[in-house]
């Protein structure tokens, strides 16, 4: 008797401990930092200043995920009464009380504080200033601006642009113009990428009162509209590079070629104005970042 019950109470502790490792994950949204640090890494590694320094690299990555995860669960502190009314958010650890705000508070302060110092004092300041300038936007301006205007999304954006600058600059030092070019790619994808993802859950959006389709829409072809517009510009900005002197023309035309397909999926929204196109739309963002930025890496490997 008395071994089943140690068992069954390591069983249950055990337990907890899973279910807790799984709150932090939700907390942090952990799929969605992973992407970003992703970027952060492929910024990291565009730097053509030398060779990669792989201890810097791990020491970015780390903060970087440190300091996302810290803005990610401020957002869910500042929306944890929104997250009750969305399907999508109903079941995370705020909203659902399975964590209590002054735990969580704590958990993002230590996460925050840690990831930027980190970047900035092993690294150096311009990019640790770079990080938390991304932190507070997202968690202080973005996310209460969500229930008062579709500008939200403009300057939501910036944050969720600014992760490969964050890392070109760790690795560089500096901010140059390719820094810059990284920034402001991923600033106008953000648009139909961010605009899809609020095509499909505009009802769930709607029953929180968050205010995330185009400016002056609905689920209408002005949306669609915007949409197109913002992933047609993609098509000149690829060739930025080269009239900038930081790729070659070759480099340039892939990257127009891949962003012409990408809008070629936006028009498809445009003309058919479905879910179906709008998931389509937002599954070819999640594959046309990357990919634009591994071009890049192919000039600086070749």
């Amino acid at each position: 008797m008395i071994a089943e019950k140690i068992y069954s109470e390591s069983t249950t502790a055990a337990f907890s401990w899973k279910n807790k490792l799984r709150d932090y994950s939700q907390l942090i949204k952990f799929r969605l930092n992973m992407s970003v640090v992703f970027s952060t890494f492929l910024g990291f590694i565009l730097d053509t200043t030398g060779d990669i320094n792989w201890l810097h690299l791990a020491i970015v990555v780390i903060g970087g995920f440190l300091t996302v995860g810290a803005a990610n669960g401020i957002n869910q502190i500042i929306e944890k009464d929104s997250d009750r009314l969305m399907k999508r958010t109903e079941n995370r650890p705020l909203a659902t009380n399975r964590m209590g705000v002054p735990e969580a508070t704590i958990a993002c302060l230590m996460m925050g504080v840690a990831g930027v110092f980190m970047i900035a004092y092993f690294l150096n300041p311009l990019s640790g200033l770079l990080s938390f300038a991304a932190l507070f936007s997202y968690a202080f301006l973005y996310t209460p601006l969500k229930k008062l205007s579709p500008l939200s999304v403009y300057v939501g954006a910036i944050p969720g642009a600014i992760s490969p600058t964050i890392g070109y600059v760790a690795a560089s030092g500096h901010l140059d113009t390719f820094a810059i070019l990284l920034f402001v790619i991923q600033f106008i994808w953000q648009f139909p990428h961010f605009y899809s993802i609020a095509w499909i859950l505009d009802d769930d959006y709607k029953r929180a009162g968050l205010k995330m389709m185009p400016l002056g829409t609905t689920k209408n072809r002005k949306a669609a509209l915007q949409i197109v517009l913002f992933s047609l510009l993609l098509i000149p900005v690829s060739f930025l590079p080269y009239i900038l002197n930081c790729a070659h023309l070759l480099t340039c035309t892939l990257l127009a070629i891949g962003s012409g397909l990408f809008a070629y999926q936006s028009i498809t929204l445009y003309r058919n104005l479905t879910n179906a196109s709008a998931k389509k739309l937002m599954f070819g963002s999640i594959i046309y970042l990357p990919a634009m930025f591994l071009i890049l890496l192919l000039e600086k490997i070749l």
